[in-house]
């Protein structure tokens, strides 16, 4: 049976206890994790941007074309969607296999849950793909560094530009706003500041976010290229974010990346994450001791996002007994993947319609559907939206009827529930597990229990 430390250590700072990969016994086995190579990636990659920008522009051309010839051919446009389906499952299978046999754990919980503070979503058919790849690309090589560094990296990648429309906004004083009579979008300036950055709205105006909008203008994408900047678009002139004067005559994207860095240093910002990082991990009414150790560590390093997760691990406060925070729907999919460890062929080679069945359909009935938040500010943090009666009886149903599905050799509920909870297993669990009349329904009841759906 395991200590208490290590099931705080495999259900707040981890995905969760495995029958194959050893649990971290302390923080300092926690942040030792982080330093081994990222091998779960090179198992499971997806597609890079310019791939998919590949079938996405099959997609809509094929679309098109069809509208334009007043025809519709539903074998052509099946055969350019394929690709796009393949692709999203791909990042599904990605997502839930790599949490569920990774041996850094805590570095799959920071990609989780920095992809929701830049949450990203696709916008239509044809961009669903896109998601993974801005997770991929912008997000994951970049949670142990600095933060300046992964706010560029998420704002400036065509998956936020597309999905907060800057590619639409356009300087109103640029040659092309004056010729063509386009405007300006806000979007992406009133997220940086809300949710990105400060956190605070009482710490800017409608003028900081207007003014930042204008300095945003220019940057766009390409297909093949990525991210460009069009200074034909760019407002030009100078621009006032929060009593600081940036940009010029000439409009240049170092101005954008300025501005940025200045947002990253800002003491609201090393507030912000502070708290973030404390109610997502620790507690809904985090600690305040802990949230000021965070956000003198963010403070003291500038934003060196690797030590301010030593700071988080590392104190006492983060070492309370699990429990406080509700497992989404998804961390509680990879944790019990994590926990029975099927042979991951029977995931990975499974045909669209049974990963439909294994996973897209049945977190959407808990609430959590992929790659589909609902808002800019990603998904909610509290115990009550996660934990009611009909995300409940979804997650009942898939842990009663999944597990033998995808792994037909099922354990005996009476060593899994050790496999599964360890030292956090009640008497009641496991009761349940040495009295249930069949493997699949003391699987169920040990996965359904409400410590494996807490954290």
């Amino acid at each position: 049976m395991t200590s208490n430390t290590a099931a705080i250590a495999a259900f707040r700072f981890g995905t969760g206890f495995s029958p194959s990969v050893p649990t971290p016994k302390d923080a300092n086995e926690v942040v030792a994790s982080l330093d081994r190579p990222d091998e779960i990636l090179r198992r499971y990659p997806l597609q890079d941007l310019k791939a998919t920008q590949k079938i996405v522009k099959a997609f809509t051309d094929e679309r098109r074309a069809q509208k334009k010839s007043n025809m519709k051919d539903q074998a052509a446009l099946r055969k350019v969607r394929a690709p796009l389906f393949k692709a999203t499952n791909a990042s599904l299978v990605a997502s839930v296999m790599r949490s569920a046999e990774t041996t850094a754990p805590m570095r799959e919980r920071l990609v989780a849950f920095w992809a929701d503070h830049f949450t990203v979503r696709a916008k239509s058919v044809a961009l669903r793909p896109l998601p993974g790849v801005y997770v991929d690309e912008a997000i994951r090589p970049l949670v142990l560094g600095r933060f300046s560094d992964l706010l560029r990296a998420a704002v400036t990648h065509p998956g936020m530009l597309i999905y907060l429309d800057q590619i639409a906004s356009v300087g109103p004083g640029s040659p092309v706003g004056k010729r063509r009579n386009r405007g300006l979008n806000e979007n992406l300036a009133r997220e940086v500041l809300e949710l990105h950055t400060l956190g605070d709205p009482t710490l800017y105006g409608q003028s900081d976010v207007r003014e930042f909008a204008e300095l945003l203008t220019g940057l766009s994408y390409a297909r093949g290229e990525g991210m460009v900047f069009r200074p034909r678009i760019a407002e030009p002139g100078t621009e006032t974010v929060l009593g600081r004067r940036y940009g010029g005559k000439r409009a240049r994207v170092d101005d954008v990346y300025a501005a940025l860095d200045d947002l990253a240093r800002h003491p609201a910002t090393a507030n912000h994450i502070a708290r973030k990082l404390a109610v997502h991990f620790v507690s809904d009414s985090p600690d305040p001791g802990l949230v000021s150790h965070l956000e003198a560590r963010y403070a003291a390093t500038e934003g060196d996002l690797r030590s301010v997760t030593e700071a988080l691990v590392e104190h006492p406060g983060a070492w309370k007994s699990v429990g406080p925070k509700a497992r989404r729907p998804l961390d509680f999919l990879q944790a019990s993947l994590r926990a029975l460890a099927p042979d991951a062929t029977r995931i990975t080679k499974a045909k669209p319609r049974q990963i439909n069945l294994a996973l897209r359909a049945p977190l959407r009935a808990m609430g959590q559907p992929f790659e589909e938040p609902p808002g800019p500010d990603g998904w909610p943090e509290a115990f009550a939206s996660w934990i009611n009666p009909q995300g409940l009886a979804a997650r009942i149903q898939w842990a009663m009827a999944l597990p033998r599905v995808i792994q037909p050799d099922l354990p005996d509920p009476r060593d899994f529930v050790d496999t599964a909870l360890g030292a956090l297993a009640s008497g009641e669990t496991r009761f349940a597990a040495q009295s249930a009349e069949t493997r699949w329904e003391g699987i169920g009841l040990i996965l359904a229990s409400p410590e494996f759906n807490r954290r």
